[in-house]
């Protein structure tokens, strides 16, 4: 890890489908992850509240994709891991939510601080495929998604972030169908809209820039928002934070990134502030 971020103990590591983070946690405010949510105490405590008005509280909480939520600390920094639910077989989200809540909660949350342990000390910069990520954190594989080819190429070509911003209808014409088929096809495979599944993923590749020093109109409109209201919006919305509180609070971050397709072995690019 770099210096920053070993003094801090801070870090994130982003592949396609999974991230690791150990950092601060901000304000409790709502928000809404497109991804399955785990978060654990460093010290003492969390406090979770849903849009639906259930409340707990504990050493680690669980929160499945697009659910709102409040979640607070005793501690300023939290870890926390993020995993798409694209890419895990449907219904085992929601079983590893149950085990998560249940006799083996204790067991997970000393296994995903036990990683946040090796990540810092040995391994924030070796490659990882989301298998290996899962056993370190989780002590097993999840079950991945077998998604329809054309999906699948669709969900590529959105993660790339270059060039013209993929739309549904260009995604439909590669796949040689309609455009309502296409998001027929793309909502049935992955459990979501195109569009919102879109604007997940720009809010999620914020998080490869989050601690370097960089224009944020400019960030924007690289990603793929028409204007910095609609990106002040949506970040807000995914994160629960302003675009510049979360720029302003990674600033001790150590950033590792991971950007080709899971099912390869490729190497990680250390992108710290």
């Amino acid at each position: 890890m770099d210096d920053i971020g070993h003094k801090s103990g801070h870090l994130m590591l982003i592949t396609p489908e999974r991230v690791f983070y150990a950092g601060l946690l901000g304000r409790p405010r709502q928000r809404c992850s497109g991804g399955f949510n785990i978060y654990v105490s460093i010290e003492g405590g969390l406090w979770l509240t849903t849009a639906d008005g259930r409340e707990s509280y504990g050493e680690m909480v669980a929160v499945l994709p697009n659910v709102r939520h409040t979640i607070a600390s005793d501690h300023r920094s939290v870890l926390s891991i993020v995993i798409e639910p694209e890419s895990i077989r449907p219904g085992a989200l929601e079983d590893l939510a149950k085990r998560l809540e249940g006799p083996e909660g204790e067991a997970f949350a000393r296994r995903i601080r036990a990683a946040y342990l090796e990540l810092r000390e040995h391994h924030a910069g070796r490659e990882f495929s989301s298998s290996e990520f899962d056993t370190l954190c989780l002590g097993e594989a999840l079950p991945p998604r077998d998604l329809d080819a054309r999906v699948a190429r669709a969900i590529l070509q959105i993660g790339k972030f270059s060039g013209e911003p993929v739309t549904a209808a260009s995604c439909a014409a590669e796949a040689g169908l309609s455009p309502s088929r296409f998001l027929h096809l793309f909502k049935e495979e992955t459990g979501i809209s195109f569009r919102s599944f879109r604007a997940w993923k720009r809010a999620r590749h914020l998080l490869h820039f989050a601690n370097q020093d960089i224009n944020l109109a400019h960030l924007a409109q690289d990603i793929g928002y028409p204007d910095s209201t609609h990106f002040s919006h949506s970040i807000r919305r995914f994160y629960g934070l302003k675009p510049r509180a979360i720029f302003s609070g990674s600033r001790d971050l150590a950033i590792y990134s991971h950007r080709r397709a899971s099912t390869k072995h490729s190497g990680l690019t250390q992108e710290a502030g």
